[in-house]
């Protein structure tokens, strides 16, 4: 196991996803985001089976910032309730997952 974690999230609009992801960059929360899509996402939401176009966010960052990270979308993100699951890495490249823990900054 190591400290190195992944966020997923999804949300409706490129240029949100775009400017999520340069804010969370900014704030050295993460050292890199895969924006993935579009995809179609089809979900139960307030009694309805919904079917939307959204973008997936593979934020990557640290044990250590997951609840920095997690608080900042909840406050950047446009949805109401935006997903936010962490993924544990077990293992990698010893050299990307020490670029990765020098891009985030400590809490």
């Amino acid at each position: 196991m190591t400290d190195a974690r992944i966020l997923l999230t999804t949300i409706g609009l490129k240029e949100n996803a775009e400017r999520l992801a340069q804010e969370l960059l900014e704030r050295r929360l993460v050292a890199c985001v895969n924006i993935v899509g579009p995809i179609r996402s089809l979900y139960r939401w307030k009694g309805k089976i919904e079917n939307e176009q959204e973008y997936l966010l593979l934020m990557k960052t640290t044990a250590a910032q997951i609840l920095q990270l997690q608080a900042a979308i909840k406050e950047l993100h446009p949805y109401e309730l935006p997903e936010c699951v962490e993924l544990a890495i077990d293992s990698g490249s010893e050299r990307y997952l020490a670029w990765l823990a020098g891009e985030v900054k400590g809490p």
